[in-house]
């Protein structure tokens, strides 16, 4: 049995890992938590399994933790997870480096995978937007553009800066000085050079990704939609089941599904 620890287990994220996690079979949710100032303590997060607030008592019953909550919190939880053995399951976005340097450090105790999209799909994408820069090289422009509801927090999505960085690799570029983050004003041409990211929020979207290439008298779209956030639960209760008894490191998506090259 597959004991999971799901800190933010009242938002709507944690409220659809819970789900899935009765769904999946040798799998149990072991605690839920939440902050200690929450009004949803007390309620039941599954059957028998009441949200509360104390972490370090979670961890010492958990095999492990799935954390989509916010970049300061998911670090602080990486670390006590270390101390605790417990491997990690992480969807966090919006990660800087400060929060990426305690993860990495984590990683050393512990198995811990991170992704900023969980789909298998949105997985697949990476692969094949990696294929197509290859192929189209700098004959052809490359712009990203995502979609998000309008209560999500950071821009752009951590699915679109992986999608940048995918890009950045198979092209030889670096993100650092060819990254353009949306237009205004006189900017001039676009340079060749260039990997546009633009985002757009609004409404209930769960998550849209284009990547365009756009040559001379051709544009190749390639686009992931997700219309739940059930793709993304699925995935990381699958990494899940995936990280438990690894050796501790730094894990992706890309390992989970066995898409590495």
């Amino acid at each position: 049995m597959n004991r999971i620890v799901l800190p933010g287990a009242a938002g709507r994220m944690g409220r659809m890992i819970a789900q899935v996690i009765a769904e999946t079979p040798d799998t149990e949710l072991a605690a839920a938590l939440e902050r200690p100032d929450s009004p949803h303590l007390g309620e039941d997060a599954a059957p028998g399994v009441k949200i509360g607030a104390d972490l370090e008592h979670a961890l010492e019953r958990a095999d492990v933790l799935i954390d989509f909550t916010a970049p300061e919190a998911t670090a602080r939880t990486a670390e006590r997870a270390a101390a605790h053995g417990v491997a990690m399951v992480i969807g966090t976005t919006g990660l800087g480096d400060a929060e990426l340097g305690r993860i990495r450090a984590a990683s050393q105790k512990i198995p811990i995978v991170i992704s900023a999209n969980m789909s298998l799909g949105v997985n697949v994408l990476f692969g094949l937007l990696a294929d197509a820069a290859r192929a189209l090289g700098d004959a052809y422009d490359v712009e990203i553009v995502e979609l998000h509801h309008r209560q999500k927090k950071d821009a752009p999505s951590g699915t679109a800066m992986a999608m940048a960085r995918v890009l950045a690799s198979a092209l030889g570029r670096d993100l650092a000085t060819d990254a353009r983050y949306g237009r205004e004003g006189q900017v001039g041409a676009r340079t060749q050079k260039e990997i546009g990211v633009l985002a757009v929020r609004g409404g209930d979207i769960v998550g849209e990704h284009t990547a365009y290439f756009c040559g001379l008298g051709e544009r190749l779209e390639i686009t992931h939609k997700a219309a739940s956030r059930e793709t993304f639960a699925r995935g990381a209760v699958r990494a899940a089941g995936w990280v438990r008894g690894r050796p501790a490191g730094l894990y992706d998506m890309q390992d989970v599904l066995g898409l590495k090259k």
